[in-house]
């Protein structure tokens, strides 16, 4: 994949897949919370933990080298 179409997918990740995520595990976590059963609130600390950083290590090849000056631009001439 190249660095222009990986610049872009994060940008897309960030702005719009993250605050999907975000709301569709909120979501989830009121709907298991407002059930008779309710997790203790270290186990629900750890799964929101969880949640926050587990939707990274997925996505971490597209965040890779993306603050890095372009790969494929060649370099310019003073």
């Amino acid at each position: 994949m190249t660095y222009k179409a990986r610049k872009k997918l994060a940008l897309f990740v960030l702005v719009v897949g993250l605050p999907i995520y975000i709301i569709v595990a909120a979501t989830v976590m009121s709907y298991m919370m407002t059930q008779e059963v309710r997790f203790p609130l270290v186990v629900e600390f750890f799964i929101y933990v969880a949640l926050g950083i587990g939707w990274a290590f997925p996505l971490k090849w597209v965040f890779k080298g993306i603050g890095q000056p372009d790969p494929d631009e060649p370099p310019q001439q003073p």
